[in-house]
């Protein structure tokens, strides 16, 4: 969430950055100022109708002392209208402020400077590609034609027990399946990261948190009887388990990593960029979590690309970089590289993970702060990256590394495994 002192401060400013986000924001900071003021004059009334009803009570105590009582009971009905007034206006100033903030959570986050413009996917900037595009045997097959072949994966079994976008992971599609997550999060670790295990469900407050409401209201499955929400990211839970924390600045920076599974309503669509693996409602992912001082996140965020383009090296799947353009980001982040691998039998990109900056926008929402050298308390930066999404890479496995004798697995995988061909 942006903050309103910088809203009220740079109204102009912030209306032309998120207009890099093809989002026309002139209305809504206008109406955010204005409801600030509002907010902002109240408490004003407010704080000058108790400082006075506090100088009557003395005032009061004082006549009655001396035995005035005539005079304390008139200012005793004045301390009545008083807190009439002040019960009044207590009210109108939560009712403004709950208004300010149900338009604050409407806008998204002010791009980085260095995110380029545009409206489109097709518009993101490649900022590096690596890994040749292996050449295959005549009639390689595409991943949906593969796991029936070698049975590792039930997407109609899956339909019957919930629905589509279910699938089921049978045999060494399961074990490949507990090997990548394995891998995942041993690279994670050993970089540094802490695991954590972490819940599914999260209440309204993370949900808010870290920014999924009410950007993607209706995009979470939802419990209404409980009023809870399956996550679609790792990312909410492990931030929020920073929610309302003020750290030290020595505690900086801290890093976090958790596998879980991911639940999304996505819009139903059809075609071969959809089939399969290359969307789900429900899939696992590995997630890292940052949690840095402001003048080192964006080094933090280099670092996070590292990360992830050492593990697509190791796994030897030919893959690129983006930056995204301000029409392609998230609602919460600055600035987001999207990784990609090159799926050699659909002939096209599959994104398998994002990184992103959030500076201070979730850290807002949140209330996540740390104390500086001069005992102030500052909002940290948030980041968060995929490492990795499953169902992609495992559909650039599949498809990258068939043969005709079977699928091979990737060597760094097979200490996972425990085998190293499935055929």
């Amino acid at each position: 969430m942006l903050q309103i002192a910088f809203i009220r401060e740079n109204q102009e400013k912030v209306i032309k950055a998120l207009a890099k986000r093809n989002f026309d924001a002139k209305a809504t900071v206008t109406e955010v100022v204005q409801l600030d003021e509002k907010r902002r004059s109240t408490q004003v009334e407010l704080d000058n109708i108790l400082s006075e009803s506090n100088k009557l009570s003395k005032d009061i105590g004082d006549l009655m002392k001396s035995g005035e009582k005539s005079k304390a009971a008139i200012l005793k009905e004045k301390t009545v209208l008083l807190k009439e007034k002040s019960k009044e206006l207590v009210e109108k100033a939560d009712t403004l402020a709950n208004e300010l903030l149900e338009k604050l959570y409407t806008l998204p986050n002010l791009p980085a400077a260095i995110v380029p413009e545009g409206k489109t996917p097709e518009e993101n900037v490649t900022v590096f590609q690596e890994g040749a595009i292996p050449v295959l045997h005549e009639g390689a097959q595409p991943h949906w034609e593969l796991v029936k072949k070698y049975d590792i994966i039930d997407f109609e079994l899956g339909n019957k027990i919930t629905g589509a976008g279910f699938p089921v992971y049978k045999g060494k599609g399961a074990k490949l399946q507990r090997a990548l997550i394995a891998y995942f999060l041993d690279k994670n670790t050993d970089a540094g990261y802490k695991e954590y295990q972490v819940p599914h469900l999260v209440n309204e407050a993370s949900a808010y948190g870290t920014g999924q409401l009410p950007d993607k209201d209706g995009q979470m499955y939802h419990d209404a009887t409980d009023n809870l929400f399956l996550i679609p990211t790792a990312e909410v839970p492990v931030t929020n388990l920073f929610r309302d924390v003020i750290l030290n600045e020595n505690e900086l920076p801290v890093l976090a990593t958790a596998y879980t599974p991911c639940f999304r309503r996505e819009a139903g669509s059809y075609g071969a960029h959809v089939r399969g693996l290359n969307r789900l409602h429900q899939f696992d992912k590995v997630e890292i979590v940052r949690i840095e001082h402001p003048e080192k996140s964006y080094a933090a965020l280099e670092g996070m690309v590292e990360h992830v383009k050492m593990i697509l090296q190791e796994l030897k799947l030919p893959y690129r970089i983006l930056r995204l353009c301000g029409g392609d980001m998230g609602f919460t982040s600055a600035l987001t590289y999207d990784f990609e691998v090159f799926s050699t039998a659909q002939d096209r990109w599959l994104e398998i993970s994002s990184v992103s900056n959030f500076e201070t926008f979730q850290a807002n929402r949140l209330k996540l702060r740390y104390k500086d050298k001069d005992g102030k308390n500052q909002l940290a930066h948030t980041l968060n990256g995929s490492s990795l999404a499953l169902p992609r890479v495992l559909a650039g496995i599949l498809e990258n590394y068939q043969t005709p004798e079977g699928i091979v697995i990737p060597e760094v995988l097979r200490k996972y495994t425990g085998f190293d061909l499935i055929d």
